[in-house]
């Protein structure tokens, strides 16, 4: 996973789509009540605590210390702990295991997967969403772009993320064992909070891009690039970002 600052107040304010969205994936998930389930990169808990609702018992686990500082204040009931996803430590635990918007940071997925299947009991169930093939493809254009026409394109990096095909993802999964009931990659343009939406997005979701830049070619990359995005995604003064998810519900068989 890339070295990346999360700033959970700002990621509440202005990047709750993240959690809004998730909600419709905990319906894939159902969870019963009693069920021991897993969030993996729970981040500030929105999505730990509406499963908590079901009556399960949840333990949420993220990378980032601040992410679980604030998890743990909002939600004082709820059992959350600093993890990296690569480093389950878990064993036959649980019935489920949930993600929202977390295994595309993941580098390390033969890692990840082996972890989750470790941790769920025979029977088990995945229920996942993130980035797919094609997620923000406009927005890293632009920063390529904008890096380009700078003479910038040998010190910015792109290549972070992991936004997967279905067919590589379900190979993933089954070459760990899982059996994938379901597998969808799907359009989902997101509206971004404010005229300075994607600048904001960019400066939290893409900062590990500008890391070997100076911080005033960095400022000049990130504003070309919203300039160079501007006619296409900000409308009727809101941006809409360009992107695409790939959820999936699998089962330890």
């Amino acid at each position: 996973m890339p070295e990346i600052y999360w700033d959970s107040k700002l990621y509440d304010k202005q990047h709750h789509f993240v959690s809004d969205y998730g909600a419709d994936v905990v319906q894939w998930l159902a969870p019963k009540t009693g069920e021991q389930i897993l969030d993996v990169g729970c981040g500030t808990g929105q999505l730990a605590a509406q499963i908590a609702e079901n009556g399960a018992h949840v333990t949420g686990v993220d990378a980032s210390l601040e992410m679980i500082n604030s998890a743990k204040v909002a939600h004082p009931s709820l059992d959350f702990k600093v993890v990296d996803a690569t480093q389950l430590p878990f064993e036959n635990k649980f019935d489920a295991i949930f993600s929202n918007a977390t295994f595309h940071w993941i580098e390390n997925q033969d890692a990840l997967i082996k972890g989750l299947f470790k941790s769920l009991k025979t029977g088990g169930r995945l229920v996942a969403e993130f980035g797919g093939k094609g997620n923000v493809k406009s927005i890293t254009d632009a920063i390529e772009s904008a890096a380009s026409q700078l003479n910038l394109t040998d010190q910015i990096v792109t290549d972070f993320w992991f936004f997967p095909s279905v067919s590589t993802y379900t190979t993933l999964l089954e070459n760990q064992g899982f059996e994938v009931e379901q597998a969808w990659l799907f359009d989902r343009p997101t509206h971004l909070n404010g005229e300075d939406g994607m600048y904001i997005w960019i400066n939290q979701f893409a900062q590990h891009t500008f890391k070997k830049l100076t911080p005033v070619q960095a400022e000049d990359v990130k504003n070309l690039a919203v300039q160079l995005l501007k006619p296409n995604y900000f409308k009727n003064g809101e941006w809409v970002a360009d992107y695409k998810r790939l959820r999936i519900k699998a089962w330890k068989k």
